[in-house]
């Protein structure tokens, strides 16, 4: 065998390796895919981190917005979830974002509070919570710090998530369920007293928002035939969470969010 053949078939495998190991692997792109369908979809996590207003209006995931004020157990602010090294959650680890999400406790150790739904968040799957961690390192790094939240209630972290299996999408009741958690729909259609979710009215709906919108209460969403959607089709529960269009055609304000 020449030299000039060996060489050849060395050059022809390298190019192969590299192209092999230096291309981004399916999984690693179905992730982000999977990842960007549930940020900006059913996790809804642009509906408070995106900012509302102000000179930063419409930067994606940059943080910002204040929920509660001084005469509510708390007042909050959105912190920057961008790749940002400074402001955001660039220094992060993977799994540090993942406990973050799912658990509510920060690399500093100190527990994240309200508005964040980490009740809900605790059961969401392995593979959907890394899905998210995936994307949010593919968003644009934004600088912008945000004031330190105030709680003058307890915080509590949830327990460990552990290992948590994907829901089938066969199994349409458990994966409704499942959606309904994980887009924490109960987290604005639950009334809440001193910052706990009143569970004898799990989805009866009457919390408050204020906004850029002006005031939104939500809506009862249990199956009640009067006040809730016990008369509303399949259809039009659907055009609800798609379109923001209510069974009777008026819409839907902020801050619900459609498209999911």
């Amino acid at each position: 065998m020449s030299f000039n053949y060996r060489r050849s078939v060395l050059i022809i495998w390298l190019v192969g390796f590299f192209a092999v190991v230096l291309a981004p692997s399916a999984s690693a792109s179905s992730l982000v895919e999977r990842g960007k369908y549930l940020t900006e979809g059913i996790a809804g996590c642009g509906n408070c981190h995106t900012p509302w207003g102000g000179p930063m209006k419409g930067k994606y995931l940059a943080g910002g917005n204040s929920f509660g004020d001084d005469k509510a157990p708390f007042k909050s602010y959105a912190p920057n979830i961008t790749p940002d090294m400074e402001t955001g959650i660039g220094t992060w680890t993977d799994a540090q974002l993942i406990t973050a999400i799912r658990e509510g406790t920060r690399p500093d150790g100190s527990v994240i509070g309200p508005p964040m739904a980490i009740e809900f968040y605790n059961g969401m799957s392995d593979h959907d919570v890394k899905s998210i961690v995936a994307y949010l390192r593919t968003v644009k790094p934004i600088r912008n710090s945000t004031p330190k939240s105030v709680y003058r209630m307890k915080l509590i972290a949830q327990k460990p998530a552990g290992k948590v299996a994907d829901v089938s999408p066969s199994k349409q009741i458990a994966f409704g369920a499942y959606l309904v958690l994980i887009g924490h729909c109960m987290e604005c259609h639950t009334p809440f007293v001193k910052g706990s979710m009143v569970l004898a009215k799990f989805g009866a709906g009457g919390r408050v928002f204020p906004g850029p919108w002006g005031e939104s209460v939500s809506p009862n969403i249990t199956p009640d035939k009067n006040s809730g959607i016990g008369d509303w089709t399949d259809a039009q529960i659907k055009r609800a969470i798609t379109k923001g269009v209510r069974h009777d055609g008026t819409k839907l304000r902020p801050p619900m969010w459609f498209g999911c």
